[in-house]
């Protein structure tokens, strides 16, 4: 099983320390949500297309989407950047805008691979939206620490 512990830290330097701890951002001390199965990189750029009305490209394309922030030698864990443009618009999202937002993210193959419904996805994107939330009032960035 693929965690995707997603996390916020103040800088680069600061999640790419994540990557030495043997349990994560948990041990690391910082603020986390614990998934499973919510790949940083296709499965937050559709998250990304759908709460901010654009295509999979664009939301694939911006900057910090998806980006390894690690090395790729680190042995199947590995520290990935959330775009600042997701964790705003995340930030900024009313319980109206998540639960629109639910029912089409939960369609996408990559959830539906994960049997993630529609309420499964609600509940993620309340947890991501709560941390995205706390880390853009302290002026801090999203990541994930993927271990496969």
């Amino acid at each position: 099983m693929t965690m995707c512990d997603y996390f916020s830290a103040a800088d680069d330097q600061v999640a790419l320390a994540v990557a030495e701890q043997a349990g994560g951002p948990s041990d690391a001390a910082l603020d986390v949500v614990f998934l499973k199965n919510i790949d940083p990189v296709v499965a937050i750029a559709q998250l990304e297309a759908i709460l901010t009305d654009c295509t999979y490209e664009e939301a694939s394309r911006r900057p910090r989407a998806g980006q390894l922030v690690s090395s790729p030698e680190d042995e199947g864990r590995f520290i990935i950047s959330v775009s600042d443009t997701l964790a705003e618009a995340l930030a900024e999202a009313t319980r109206a805008d998540l639960e629109r937002v639910a029912e089409p993210w939960s369609m996408t193959a990559e959830l539906q691979q994960s049997k993630v419904d529609a309420s499964n996805a609600l509940d993620v994107l309340e947890a991501l939206a709560g941390l995205a939330q706390r880390a853009w009032s302290a002026d801090m960035h999203l990541y994930c620490w993927w271990s496969i």
